[in-house]
């Protein structure tokens, strides 16, 4: 996924592969293994804000500069 990133091949596609994953991930850790995340249950609230933080990047921002 860096090489993707950083070609920037079809990024939108990649950013919403990376909101997909990063919440699939996060979703599963939330309900199978809480006790070992870093913030247990509340870790879910950095990956709802790193989602957020992708979508801006690659649909607000991008579309402001070009």
């Amino acid at each position: 996924m860096t090489i993707w990133i950083l070609s920037n091949y079809k990024s939108r596609l990649n950013a919403i592969t990376q909101m997909v994953v990063i919440g699939i991930m996060n979703i599963l850790e939330f309900l199978l293994v809480p006790q070992l995340l870093l913030w247990e249950r509340f870790n879910i609230v950095f990956a709802v804000m790193f989602i957020a933080l992708i979508y801006y990047n690659e649909f607000k921002l991008k579309k402001r500069t070009q």
